[in-house]
């Protein structure tokens, strides 16, 4: 059953989204015509299990795989016509995204990892703006260190303070408590809806934990490439 908003005021509005994968005569439909909108500042969950279609949904609401057909709108912005190039382009500074395994640069310190991209965008202020972040994950002791040195919570503040330092409209964790221990992961969690509340930013999580789930506002659950049910939390 596909779902669908009053798209009026859609921070994210989608319509007939479809992804399928594979070389010719060999293609898997991914994504089976979801229609969803997302308000702006919602908390919303993407609950389903593993093969359900739920992180190739967060794949192509944030620009990151183009939908092989439908019509989708990303903060006011046609993201169904634009090249891969321009997607790049649309998502910087508007979308942040926070994924299971952190993708920190191996050589850069918690400091660098914060600021190079913020650099890369243009940011005049960048270092400064990455170590306001960092002190606020509580990473202000831990500027100079790398990845390797700190641990899997600690890389993942990280992963949220870069994520969130551009002051993104939208924010999409992708299985952010997966590679942490329970005690750590209630933390994280606290950290991710502080952050997204001092961002004003919309939260978009995708995960197969349902206690997870129920920490927002909505929840819209995948089964086989489509959305099964859609309501509040």
């Amino acid at each position: 059953m596909a779902s669908q908003k009053d798209g009026a005021d859609s921070m994210i509005s989608a319509r007939n989204i479809r992804l399928t994968l594979g070389a010719r005569g060999a293609e898997t439909e991914i994504l089976k015509g979801v229609d969803l909108d997302i308000r702006a500042g919602e908390s919303l969950a993407i609950l389903g299990p593993s093969g359900s279609g739920k992180s190739s949904l967060m794949a192509v609401l944030s620009g990151l795989e183009r939908a092989t057909s439908g019509e989708l709108t990303v903060a006011g912005v046609d993201y169904s016509s634009l090249s891969e190039d321009d997607l790049a382009r649309a998502r910087r500074g508007k979308i942040g995204i926070v994924l299971q395994a952190f993708h920190l640069l191996p050589t850069m310190t918690a400091l660098e990892n914060v600021a190079v991209p913020l650099e890369l965008a243009g940011a005049s202020d960048a270092f400064a703006t990455a170590e306001a972040e960092l002190m606020a994950v509580g990473l202000g002791h831990r500027l100079a260190h790398f990845p390797s040195q700190l641990s899997g919570g600690e890389q993942q503040r990280v992963a949220i303070a870069r994520a969130v330092a551009p002051k993104p409209a939208i924010i999409f964790a992708d299985e952010p408590t997966g590679n942490l221990d329970q005690s750590t992961s209630a933390g994280i969690v606290d950290l991710l809806f502080e952050r997204q509340k001092s961002a004003s930013a919309t939260l978009i999580i995708i995960t197969h934990d349902q206690t997870l789930a129920d920490r927002c506002g909505r929840i819209i659950r995948m089964q086989d490439g489509t959305i099964a049910s859609d309501s509040a939390a």
